[in-house]
């Protein structure tokens, strides 16, 4: 195993990352930015309305985007597992 290949498979699991949770912060990151604009016209300051409603979506995302992000990531561990016989000669 060279230094390209730890790079690479150090890449992939990056990229991997951000694929898999790109969905669940993409939905809170809107979600917040309404709750935020929400809050600002009507100077309401409140914690909680803020993450209840970034907690059910996040749920959802979650309920419906599962069983992709499930699949992928075991799609990637079945694929670096397969890699490491010719990554060890």
């Amino acid at each position: 195993m060279n230094a390209q290949m730890v790079l690479t498979m150090g890449q992939d699991a990056l990229i991997m990352m951000l694929m898999v949770s790109a969905p669940v912060l993409g939905v809170i990151l809107v979600v917040g930015l309404l709750i935020s604009l929400f809050q600002a016209v009507t100077q309401i300051n409140e914690a909680t309305l803020a993450f209840v409603p970034k907690l059910i979506a996040a749920m959802a995302v979650f309920a419906l985007a599962g069983p992709w992000m499930l699949t992928t990531l075991v799609d990637y561990i079945r694929r670096t597992f397969e890699s490491i016989p010719s990554a060890v000669m």
